[in-house]
């Protein structure tokens, strides 16, 4: 099954669409730009989702759900937002259809038009901050810490499944607070909370740190941000939060009574992530073989194959192990196909990256052992029967570990420090990757350095590193080095 993937290093894009397809992810769908998550892949957004949701929870924050379709006239109350929106909008005009006239199938009804257009949902600031005009009048209402996890659409006219669809799945966080301060820690706390998930779950490595004010979320006052790098050396944005001022509260006129009862306009957060991360995970760790799966993550961790179909006794010890693992929290299956031959099932496994395959047979059983695989090395040990469900919960670890590692070298390979323009250019050109360079600040470089190289400044650390320097491009005075890369 493994030939039936591309070589990445013969195409990476067509790698990618082969392992989503073959490991059964996603497959395309009869609306241009819109997938369909088959089940295996939705089971490793779950799992995502289901971490995120507990680490949201135990910060304090609940959930709730607003509306898909957001009224046209509220977009235009904040100027920044609906420039940064209009172009990837989808609109409905119109309410009901009718048969046609003139033969058959249906059209729109033109006497069901709508007396004001609604918005698909590209992200839900504006219907949110109206609903919170409601909901806030004095300090006793504040901090207000409310996510949703829904759907949004953004009209993408180049699209790629999990990592830019036209229809898409994530959760968006919105809160509101007294202070400007308060806010700001919010704002920061999620980013913490999504470089964390990012890196004890996907294992993906990621660098924290802000947006310029180019590349912000439209309407926000400052976005942090964490990127992580792939195989191809390119840059993937996985999560953002965003810090909003008291833009979306004056657009919306959302005020509050404080306690030494003066009214002034609440502070806002909003921050996201999607199923983008599945692409994420995807270009992070899998291999020329298929899909490779961090165990946190894995619909099943531990996969066990009869050899050669599944004797009674060979069912019983299975049954043994399975409750021996599921007691220790391990997510352990047995494949019980009789039609499938045991390297069908292997191949079959290994494409869809399941972390560890069981493999046992009457000889196993003759010396009271077990045939263990590991997805990551691909390397087979035989392990006593006796222990084999704590040795197999340390396996696991150590797979996570190991696949996070390996990406970390991975950055690390293709990290690179540049002073001057020419070098720049043959970084990014020959070996991609994040450079690290120094920039005068202003938004004409960075235009022309994309312009010139089609990287783009993904994000300026947080961390202080007090070294200044001369503008890679100018040579005008810089105050840090940002971070440069060619990114999806």
């Amino acid at each position: 099954m493994g030939k039936e993937i591309t070589n990445r290093s013969e195409d990476y894009s067509q790698w990618y669409l082969d392992i989503v397809k073959k490991a059964g992810l996603a497959d395309n769908s009869a609306v241009r730009g819109c997938m369909v998550i088959k089940p295996y892949g939705y089971a490793i957004w779950e799992n995502m989702k289901a971490e995120l949701d507990r680490m949201f929870k135990e910060s304090g924050h609940v959930n709730a759900y607003f509306p898909l379709f957001i009224p046209k006239s509220f977009l235009s109350r904040e100027a920044d937002h609906v420039e940064g929106f209009a172009k990837e909008c989808a609109v409905v005009t119109h309410h009901r259809l009718m048969n046609n006239p003139d033969g058959a199938g249906v059209v729109v009804d033109p006497e069901a038009k709508l007396e004001e257009e609604l918005i698909v949902r590209p992200t839900s600031e504006t219907i949110i901050w109206n609903t919170y005009r409601d909901w806030i009048q004095s300090y006793r209402d504040l901090p207000l810490l409310i996510n949703q996890w829904a759907n949004v659409v953004r009209w993408e006219m180049r699209t790629r499944p999990f990592l830019r669809t036209a229809e898409f799945l994530w959760q968006e966080g919105h809160t509101a607070h007294a202070t400007r301060e308060e806010a700001v820690r919010e704002a920061h706390l999620i980013h913490d909370i999504y470089a964390t998930f990012a890196e004890d779950f996907i294992g993906m490595p990621v660098l924290k740190g802000r947006k310029s004010e180019n590349e912000r979320f439209a309407g926000a006052d400052d976005t942090l941000t964490i990127e992580a790098l792939m195989q191809d050396a390119r840059a993937l944005q996985a999560g953002t939060s965003h810090f909003l001022g008291q833009n979306f509260a004056k657009a919306f006129d959302v005020r509050y009574l404080g306690e030494d009862n003066q009214e002034d306009f609440v502070w806002a957060t909003s921050w996201g992530v999607s199923t983008r991360l599945v692409g994420g995970l995807i270009m992070t760790h899998s291999d020329d073989d298929g899909l490779v799966l961090p165990p946190r993550l894995a619909p099943t961790q531990v996969i066990i194959v009869p050899i050669p179909k599944p004797a009674p006794e060979i069912t019983e010890v299975a049954e043994k192990i399975m409750a021996a693992c599921r007691g220790l929290g391990i997510r352990i299956d047995l494949d019980t196909d009789m039609k499938k031959r045991p390297g069908f099932k292997f191949a079959e496994y290994e494409m869809k990256g399941v972390p560890v395959r069981l493999g046992i047979g009457k000889r196993d059983l003759e010396s009271n052992q077990v045939e263990v695989a590991r997805r990551d090395t691909k390397e087979k040990t035989s392990v006593p029967l006796e222990g084999i469900a704590h040795y197999l919960k340390d396996l696991l670890d150590e797979i996570q570990d190991n696949l996070f590692q390996k990406a970390q070298d991975f950055r690390a390979e293709k990290t690179t420090y540049v002073d001057d323009f020419n070098t720049f250019e043959e970084v990014i050109r020959e070996k991609g990757g994040f450079v690290y360079a120094h920039w005068d600040g202003t938004k004409e470089t960075e235009l022309e350095i994309k312009d010139r190289t089609k990287a783009t400044l993904r994000l300026i650390p947080l961390e202080d590193d007090n070294e200044t320097g001369k503008c890679v491009l100018t040579g005008q005075p810089s105050e840090r080095r940002v971070v440069f890369a060619k990114a999806y």
